[in-house]
């Protein structure tokens, strides 16, 4: 498996790294025996430490987990145990989709865009009803089956996922609604 730990603007030591590398390693290896790649990112927020980790699983599938304390290592631990409540509430979904899946999730490109908000006008009318258009970015979407977008969610814990359907060929959405519940729109 391979990690990328780092620090935005914090010395990460040797210790820590050898402390990320053998806890998560020994989580992830309860649940997927495949190659994986992890990134954990640590950061300061106020007086907290905050720990951001991303683990990429060989089909494709991707889990994300953020936690905050006052010490670091005390934020990777809280970030490994949220990491590794949502590889155990779907282990069994995740083995089920390694049976059923031969080869890992088809990636397609698209363009993703943030536009300006327009708080900063108050109650004035825009001058235009063009958006403003702050940053460009290239995102990935992947070819996933309905339950899976709705598990690659949940595991990425995003209130919505735009994914290419696998069954119908066609781009699809689901999301948190506010219920609770998940919402799916198949155009």
């Amino acid at each position: 498996m391979r990690y990328q730990i780092t620090g935005m603007h914090i010395d990460i030591g040797d210790a820590l790294q050898t402390h990320v590398k053998d806890e998560l390693g020994a989580a992830l290896q309860k649940y997927s025996q495949r190659p994986t790649d992890a990134n954990v990112v640590f950061s300061k927020s106020a007086h907290e430490f905050v720990c951001e980790t991303t683990v990429h699983l060989s089909t494709g599938l991707t889990a994300a987990a953020k936690a905050h304390a006052t010490e670091i290592y005390g934020a990777f631990d809280a970030c490994a145990e949220k990491l590794d409540k949502q590889l155990r509430r779907y282990k069994r979904r995740l083995k089920d989709h390694h049976r059923d899946r031969a080869v890992p999730v088809e990636l397609s490109g698209a363009s993703s865009y943030i536009l300006a908000s327009d708080l900063d006008s108050g109650d004035a009318e825009p001058e235009t009803l063009q958006p403003i258009i702050v940053a460009e970015m290239e995102t990935k979407i992947p070819s996933l089956t309905v339950g899976e977008a709705v598990m690659q969610m949940e595991l990425a814990g995003a209130p919505v996922l735009v994914f290419r359907n696998e069954k119908k060929d066609g781009v699809n959405v689901v999301y948190r609604r506010e219920d609770g519940n998940i919402g799916w729109i198949d155009p």
